[in-house]
């Protein structure tokens, strides 16, 4: 396993309030890797230490190759003002700003990745629309492809799936799965324990690393109850003490495997 990121012995901090207690960690490169925890468990604090948004307190985050590494960061729609005059073309532009500047002009290859990315993400025809009259899965998408229009070799994304439509969430699991067929790793945060146990590598946290490695090494009975307290079984399913883990009967295709968002018992391992 070549790493893409590692971590050790990070801390994060803000004031005396501990955001992440102290946590190893190893990301394998060309990999889908999903953050998973309850609510506060520090998943979307690991994400931006990661990306570089939030400097740990201790400890060390290694970017392997980071001289040469490109990085790009989605954030939920929610997390953004969704009433901002800006179209959607306007905003997926704003995925080339890293390499034109804000002020910067933009050439045929800006233009043409920014139209790219908008067609890999079926809003192609929504170009001109504004942020204001989309849905949220629309504007999801809008967000996933700036993420697509600027370079990057490692692609995070903030629960991108999380309470979308069924074509949105299968149009952003299919893009997430094309971008690692070109060798592009990619980092998840997710509420939803099926769709860790259909990633290729899961870290599991409730305020600091639990584990980290393969969903079948990770996502077993011990290592879940030290995350989330207890678990409930009921008519083979299982059941997270989590607010933000919600039932639902909605399916959608993550990569070769047909997921939903609760795991059956025989899924666990002990």
């Amino acid at each position: 396993m070549t790493p893409a990121v590692s971590g050790r012995g990070v801390t994060v901090k803000y004031g005396q309030s501990v955001a992440l207690g102290s946590s190893d960690f190893v990301i394998p490169t060309g990999s889908i890797t999903t953050l998973i925890g309850p609510n506060g468990s520090g998943k979307s604090t690991l994400l931006n230490v990661i990306a570089g948004l939030v400097d740990p307190t201790t400890g060390s985050v290694v970017i392997e190759d980071e001289g040469r590494t490109r990085l790009s960061y989605v954030l939920q729609s929610t997390k953004v003002n969704e009433a901002l005059p800006v179209t959607v073309a306007e905003v997926v532009a704003m995925g080339r700003y890293s390499r034109t500047g804000l002020l910067g002009r933009m050439n045929r290859d800006d233009r043409a990745a920014i139209e790219a990315a908008m067609k890999r993400m079926g809003i192609d025809n929504l170009a001109s629309r504004h942020l204001s009259e989309l849905s949220g899965g629309q504007r999801q998408r809008v967000f996933v492809a700036q993420g697509l229009a600027q370079q990057h070799d490692l692609l995070l994304l903030d629960e991108p799936l999380t309470g979308l439509d069924l074509p949105s969430a299968q149009a952003i699991d299919d893009v997430i799965h094309d971008e690692q067929s070109h060798g592009c790793t990619v980092i998840i945060t997710t509420h939803d324990l099926a769709e860790a146990q259909a990633a290729d590598w899961v870290i599991l946290l409730a305020g600091s690393v639990i584990a980290y490695g393969p969903p079948d090494e990770v996502l077993t009975q011990e290592h879940l109850s030290a995350a989330y307290g207890s678990l409930h079984v009921e008519g083979g399913q299982v059941f997270l003490d989590d607010p933000a883990h919600r039932t639902s009967v909605s399916r959608h295709h993550h990569g070769e495997r047909q997921i939903h968002t609760e795991m059956d018992r025989s899924d666990l391992h002990d």
